[in-house]
């Protein structure tokens, strides 16, 4: 016991200079301090390993001297001691903790949502990006950024949906669980966690009440091709109101529309995924809205409209456009017209409810296939397999047939209303019965 080091003190370490050579000052039990020629004091743990019985140091990984004291060095020493006591190499036992460390601050909710986000980069635009990660910067990250993946639970996902619910955001909401479950199923890909707790919460956020697009009972459809006719609306205005009564696009597709898109020769309107944006108009680069090209079969009715209309504004890019103005007409063009006919568009018919009373026709007739109906109403297939064969042009034969169909169908109508089932299924074969075979 003669032999044991004498401890330190903090004035022996204070005092102690540097020399042309490095140092040791022992404390005991293994503890020392390396004074460096540079004048730097660090904290060292001589000991012998469990596992070979060999001579080993392991630095301490805080601050050197005076940063950290005699006391705290004398801690870390004695926990390296307890360390060895159940045979764990303490150098081996910090590599293990910092490792644990590193992958915990790499699997947090934050990092794995970064991950994930960075995946969907080639499937985004850039504008779409910055708004989703936005999304998650103000409403994700500050509950469940910090987070490890592997310990957020069913319950804590849904307080922070219904939290940003209660604000009033219940699209964000809606938009946040399933960007989630992505997000959970990237982490089940990298074995972070066996679960995924979205998937749990698909019914679990209260429901809005969606506003529906009001659309005329069929049996009103003479009535409103009657006023349309007589209205006094521009004649640009009530060209594009019956062109979206004949083609049942969409308002941004029809309203930006281009005469570069239409090809005469073959009676189609070709609706690209995005435009060249108009100088001062807002949102005319929108294209189809699924952001891919759409495929608009002309019936010989909607041709000769074209046709009219390019007379007046055929010298210029825009076809919905007044007099010398270069910008398309107004977004509320169609609404404002048919307020002027008397409807009430947030009960009776909007210029998106044609889109409605077309499908509900043409499924009523009973000749088309819902595919077809579906792809001319410009739906894409969200499913990844099936997407990966769907083209602009798919069901295009069926499509023309429905589009003249549609086309004969109001022109028959105007006198009196038929149903579509009837106009299709006379009871002897007539001119307005398609030659294609009738879809079961």
């Amino acid at each position: 016991m003669g032999n044991r080091t004498p401890p330190l003190t903090d004035t022996q370490i204070r005092n102690a200079k540097p020399k042309a050579e490095r140092y040791t000052l022992r404390d005991g039990d293994g503890l020392e301090l390396l004074i460096q020629t540079t004048g730097v004091k660090a904290w060292y743990f001589r000991y012998k390993s469990p596992a070979t019985g060999k001579r080993a140091v392991f630095k301490y990984a805080a601050p050197p001297y005076p940063a950290t004291g005699l006391a705290t060095a004398r801690t870390w020493r004695d926990e390296c001691r307890g360390l060895l006591a159940q045979s764990i190499d303490p150098k081996d036992h910090a590599k293990e903790r910092k490792r644990a460390a590193q992958q915990e601050a790499a699997s947090t909710f934050k990092s794995v949502a970064a991950e994930w986000h960075t995946n969907q980069l080639s499937q985004w635009k850039p504008a779409h990006a910055a708004r989703v990660m936005r999304t998650f910067e103000l409403h994700l990250f500050p509950s469940l950024g910090d987070r490890p993946i592997t310990a957020i639970s069913v319950p804590e996902l849904l307080r922070t949906l219904k939290a940003i619910h209660a604000k009033g955001f219940a699209d964000v909401a809606a938009r946040m669980r399933a960007y989630c479950r992505g997000i959970f199923a990237h982490a089940q890909q990298a074995q972070l966690r066996q679960d995924n707790p979205a998937e749990a919460l698909a019914k679990a956020l209260p429901t809005t009440k969606t506003e529906n697009r009001p659309a005329l009972p069929l049996e009103r459809v003479p009535e409103l091709l009657e006023r349309i006719e007589t209205d006094k609306a521009h004649p640009v205005t009530k060209a594009m109101i019956r062109l979206t009564m004949l083609t049942f696009v969409r308002s941004s597709e029809m309203r930006f529309a281009r005469w570069s898109e239409i090809d005469f020769a073959r009676a189609e309107w070709l609706i690209p995924g995005e435009r060249v944006p108009l100088a001062g108009v807002k949102h005319s680069e929108r294209g189809a809205k699924m952001k891919t090209p759409h495929l608009v079969p002309l019936s010989s009715q909607a041709l000769a409209i074209f046709e009219q209309l390019h007379a007046v504004t055929g010298r210029g890019e825009v076809i919905f456009r007044l007099n010398h103005n270069p910008a398309p007409v107004s977004e509320n063009a169609t609404n404002l017209a048919l307020r002027r006919m008397g409807y009430d568009t947030k009960t009776e018919v909007c210029g998106h409810g044609f889109r409605t009373i077309a499908c509900s026709s043409l499924i009523e007739s009973g000749l088309w296939s819902v595919d077809a109906v579906e792809r001319q109403m410009g739906h894409q297939e969200r499913n990844n397999v099936r997407a990966a064969y769907t083209h602009k042009a798919e069901f295009i034969q069926e499509r023309r047939l429905m589009t003249q169909w549609w086309a004969d169908y109001l022109d028959a109508i105007r006198p009196g209303y038929i149903t579509p089932h009837d106009f299709a299924t006379p009871q002897e074969q007539g001119e307005n019965v398609t030659t294609m075979e009738r879809k079961r």
